[in-house]
């Protein structure tokens, strides 16, 4: 039997309720029979086209035993039963079509099971090599047709003897990718909501007494003025901070959402009493778990399952809390003791240890958020989560992020691409480096997280206090047209600084800038002449720097003026104060109150916030881009060689992997490998003029250390060559026999394929040089065409192919085109691990591939690849 292990998922359902999707098992045969006799009459009928009141024992043994191969079934159990099944059956021996079907429990019909069932279903058969499903379904089944129509595939449909036949191809489309991927985001962030807007919410872990951290939670609530139920769950107390206690959550109505600060043992008998009353989702402040060892990673692990198996959502462990600042919710989950201030700006951070310090920071710079959420060990709700949610929340303009690490980051690009399209997103860049590029990348710019965040739109900064540097400026301001930047100043000193700092941050002073009013100018008249310069067309922002220590005026005053007066301004406005950074407001919590003003103590602050929210505003003013059709690619060959590779052992470093470019449309300048003798005769066999290089690494390709010969045009030219070779790295040394091409800028293009990164394209020029410095840039796959264009222009040496110091400027296009071709040969190629394509050399004409290497590694499941998990 094959190993499916693999194919065991937690989903959500349309409803943000969780549900567990696995292979059936022979043991699942009384459980078969009790979920078809919970069937209603109808629902056997439109399956079966009868009434097949009960399961023959030969049916029965049928259904629950498959090979996984030729015949599979999954269910999807809830709470300890099973409440579907989906299964297909392939039509003969090594037929490429299969049988589908699927049937849902009358209770659970309507949640979206179906089509993760259709997902999942279309996952196994295309591992198993099917490529068409067909189904019978009769015409009153209006849902189960909705179900096969709505799911994206090319369906085609006839009706004969009373049916509709149904068939399609199962492999992946634009439209069923499409489909996938929203109800994905709807069904998460409806999970998400879940969690943020509780009708009741219960508190375990409070004592009687007042103390403890449970205690400050429910006091954290009730001083928020939760606008639902509180209810505490004591063992004994009557009475818990005020608020009638309860023993037990059994017989309590309207209660979605557990505030959870028990003993890590004493959390499973909570997730039990949840269960039972029907709770949404938990927040566990616990520690004790993951973040504590072995034994407290096992404990995680039993809690997840537990949530997950009776339908909720896990926020934490280790957690600060969630909180929303809605007026019609006053949700203070967490255990800061203030609700943050209300405001348009999501946050999530996933430490719990800062988290209280960022909310409190976050209230003296008057920035104001609608929800936060803090995940602590991100056991279940992550990041991702949030993003989903907060992309159509209609309370958020603008997304703050603090991560440390990354669940999973090919997600992340790609919903936070989504996202940062319509709300600026900031995050502050994770320390995290994947594994794999450690071992091709250096320097400070070389991680993974680099290429997840340059393709995603995400405003990348390097600190918290960069994070609120950054995040003033999106919070409710509009984002700057252009890089033009006016400057407004009551000393000269500040003008010429800004003057100075602004070409590193990506930023032009704007004509007739700066603006010096001198010391002595008024307040009012400092407001005004802000004003004018918000208003100047020849002007996309504005910098307001305002030295206290030479005015005579207020300097908070100026703040507030500018503040309340500059709050529907056209262009973002930073207001720089070097000797009071601080501008305390009152708190407010209604929509109307303007937006915190952005303030900075420093120009450099200043400046270095404005040139990040300009890079994001060209970057969203930038048409989406599209991944190309790519004409004489053959996926279909290209996966037959790839199985063929991956079989061997080792790289393909002679030239193993030009077969699998070819493939892909990239060809590869031939090379046959010779030593002694032989290095002659293969010379004359590939044709005049001919280079030598030395085979063996670290020599490969070094032209500087003598191991390159280039253009010899004879046979006494080889010869001599190659003993000049043999010379400098020993008797018999081996070398590759290439012809000659026109010379080029040597560029490399590499790719690795990190276990929880996914693949991701680096390009960088070739040499020593280069490589010190780790000047690549990097991008994850697959590569759009504006993406490839980005990525050839990214790295620090890209001048040198544009053109530098007088020569001809090589055609970016064709190396774009190149990247395109590498980016969808290693996303459709999961055994693909490594590839390496160096030299390649870019002419003004076109780009020759003198060498390419591949590794290869058994296939795993990629994250954000194949049907809807969690």
């Amino acid at each position: 039997m094959n190993d499916v292990s693999d194919r065991a998922a937690d989903v959500l359902l349309s409803d943000g309720t969780t549900v567990h999707l696995r292979p059936i098992r022979p043991g699942d045969a009384d459980r078969i029979v009790a979920l078809h006799s919970r069937f209603s009459e109808r629902t056997r009928y439109l399956r079966y086209f009868s009434a097949y009141p009960r399961i023959p024992q030969r049916d029965l043994d049928r259904f629950v035993n498959v090979d996984h191969h030729d015949r599979e079934a999954f269910v999807v159990e809830h709470a300890g039963e099973l409440i579907a099944v989906g299964r297909y059956d392939r039509l003969g021996a090594g037929s490429h079509q299969a049988e589908v079907a699927f049937v849902v429990e009358d209770a659970h019909q309507g949640r979206g099971i179906g089509s993760v069932l259709i997902e999942h279903l279309v996952a196994a058969a295309g591992d198993e090599g099917i490529t068409e499903f067909e189904a019978d379904v009769l015409p009153v089944n209006r849902a189960m047709l909705r179900v096969f129509m709505a799911a994206g595939f090319h369906i085609e449909r006839e009706f004969a003897d009373g049916v509709v036949h149904l068939w399609f191809p199962i492999a992946a489309t634009p439209d069923s990718m499409r489909v996938q991927r929203s109800r994905e985001q709807r069904a998460e962030a409806r999970s998400i909501a879940r969690l943020l807007n509780p009708a009741g919410v219960a508190v375990y872990g409070a004592r009687a007494g007042g103390s403890g951290i449970g205690a400050a939670l429910l006091s954290h609530l009730k001083g928020a003025g939760f606008a639902g139920s509180l209810v505490p769950v004591h063992p004994s107390a009557e009475v818990v901070g005020g608020l009638p206690a309860v023993r037990s959550l059994s017989g309590t109505a309207g209660i979605d959402l557990a505030v959870v600060a028990v003993p890590a043992d004493a959390v499973p008998a909570v997730v039990a009493d949840c269960a039972a009353a029907g709770v949404h989702g938990l927040v566990v402040v616990s520690a004790g778990f993951a973040e504590s060892g072995p034994a407290g990673a096992e404990a995680q692990a039993a809690l997840l399952r537990a949530v997950r198996d009776h339908g909720m959502r896990l926020v934490g462990p280790n957690c600060l809390g969630i909180a929303n600042t809605d007026p019609g919710v006053r949700l203070n989950a967490t255990l800061a003791p203030l609700l943050p201030r209300a405001g348009r700006v999501g946050f999530f951070s996933q430490s719990a240890a800062l988290g209280t310090a960022l909310l409190a920071e976050a209230d003296r710079r008057g920035l104001g958020l609608s929800t936060f959420i803090s995940a602590g060990n991100r056991a279940d709700v992550s990041g991702n989560d949030a993003l989903q949610y907060w992309r159509e929340d209609p309370h958020t303009d603008a997304v703050l992020l603090y991560l440390e690490t990354f669940g999973n980051p090919r997600k992340f690009a790609r919903i936070a691409r989504e996202l940062a399209r319509r709300k600026p997103v900031a995050a502050v860049a994770s320390p995290v480096r994947p594994p794999a590029l450690d071992a091709v990348t250096v320097g400070p710019d070389a991680r993974g997280v680099a290429a997840l965040f340059a393709s995603s739109g995400v405003i990348r900064v390097d600190t918290v206090a960069e994070l609120f540097d950054v995040g003033l400026l999106i919070a409710g301001h509009p984002l700057p047209t252009g890089d033009r930047v006016a400057v407004v100043t009551n000393a000269a000193a500040l003008g010429v600084l800004t003057v100075a700092k602004a070409p590193a941050a990506g930023l032009r002073v704007a004509e007739g800038y700066p603006r010096d009013l001198g010391p002595t100018v008024s307040d009012v008249d400092f407001v005004r002449a802000v004003h004018a310069a918000l208003d100047d067309e020849r002007v996309d922002a504005v910098v307001a720097a305002y030295a206290p220590a030479l005015a005579e005026g207020d300097t908070l005053g100026v703040a507030e003026l500018l503040r309340v007066s500059t709050a529907a301004a056209p262009r973002p406005l930073a207001v720089v104060m070097p000797a009071d950074p601080s501008f305390a407001v009152a708190p407010a919590y209604g929509d109307d109150d303007p937006a915190a003003l952005a303030m900075y103590p420093a120009i450099e602050e200043a400046v270095r916030a404005l040139g990040r929210v300009a890079r994001y505003a060209a970057w969203r003013r930038e048409p989406v881009g599209a991944v190309p059709a790519l004409p004489g690619v053959d996926t279909v060959r290209g996966t037959e060689i790839a199985a063929r590779l991956a079989a061997l052992s080792g790289a393909g470093d002679r030239g193993q992997a030009d077969e699998l470019l070819a493939a892909y449309g990239i060809p590869v300048v031939p090379s046959r490998w010779a030593a002694g003798d032989r290095v002659a005769d293969v010379a004359a066999e590939v044709g005049y003029p001919v280079a030598l290089k030395v085979a063996t690494k670290p020599w490969r390709h070094r032209i500087d250390l003598g191991a390159v010969r280039l253009n010899l045009t004879s046979p006494a030219a080889v010869a001599e060559a190659y003993l000049e070779l043999e010379r400098l790295f020993g008797l018999g040394v081996e070398v590759v026999v290439q012809p000659m091409v026109a010379p080029g800028v040597a560029c490399v293009v590499e790719v690795v394929d990190d276990p929880s990164f996914g693949p991701v394209v680096g390009f960088g020029l070739g040499g020593e040089a280069a490589d010190l410095l780790g000047d690549r840039a990097w991008r994850p796959v697959p590569l759009t065409d504006r993406d490839a264009a980005a990525l050839v222009r990214a790295p620090r040496a890209a001048p040198l192919l544009t053109g530098y110091r007088g020569a001809a400027p090589v055609d970016l296009d064709a190396l774009a085109n190149l990247l395109v071709r590498i980016g969808r040969l290693v996303d459709e190629q999961p055994s693909l691990s490594s590839l390496s394509l160096n030299p390649v050399l870019a002419r003004p004409t076109g780009l020759a591939v003198l060498h390419a290497s591949a590794g290869f590694a058994p296939h795993q499941p990629r994250p954000d690849s194949g049907p809807r998990r969690l």
